[in-house]
């Protein structure tokens, strides 16, 4: 179990920078992502000692990732729903905005249209940007390979079609 531990950290260092931009695809800001960030890590540690080595360390922990946001999204659904009423604006978002460059603007309108997807081409997309291959892709939404070929080139067509409307 030690030594689980061991190469959990090491892969976890591997990884963070990817699990981290998984969250942000679920999530409307930076502060949120990191919220989700901390609870997948979390949920990450206490599952592992039931890591039976069926797959790799790493395919296993995006698998952990997707669902964790995809649960968080759910609750934050019904929390939000529950509190519809309520509105805010945060000043500090009205002044970032000014201050974004056009590419933080292509990414933000990226991040925008990849929340638009339902949660299988969401999880698809994602694990696909952060340049993962199919089989694992496969392994980790239980997809067929033939199938996220497919729905990649699906979904970067609908990205565009949402692209290029919100410009």
């Amino acid at each position: 179990m030690e030594d689980l531990k061991g190469i959990f950290l090491n892969e976890l260092e591997h990884s963070q920078e990817k699990i981290f931009r998984i969250c942000v695809s679920y999530t409307k800001d930076t502060e949120e992502a990191k919220d989700l960030f901390q609870e997948v890590l979390v949920n990450i540690w206490k599952s592992l000692p039931k890591f039976k080595g069926d797959s790799s360390l790493s395919t296993w922990i995006y698998r952990i990732t997707i669902n964790v946001s995809l649960r968080y999204k759910t609750n934050l659904i019904k929390n939000r729903f529950r509190f519809s009423r309520i509105k805010s604006i945060s000043i500090e978002s009205v002044s970032s905005q000014a201050e974004e460059s056009p590419d933080e603007k292509k990414l933000k309108l990226l991040r925008a249209c990849i929340r638009e997807l339902n949660e299988v081409d969401k999880a698809v997309i994602t694990l696909h940007l952060e340049e993962l291959p199919y089989k694992e892709i496969c392994l980790i939404t239980g997809l067929k390979e033939n199938t996220v070929a497919v729905r990649v080139k699906r979904i970067k067509e609908k990205l565009l079609n949402c692209i290029k409307a919100k410009l």
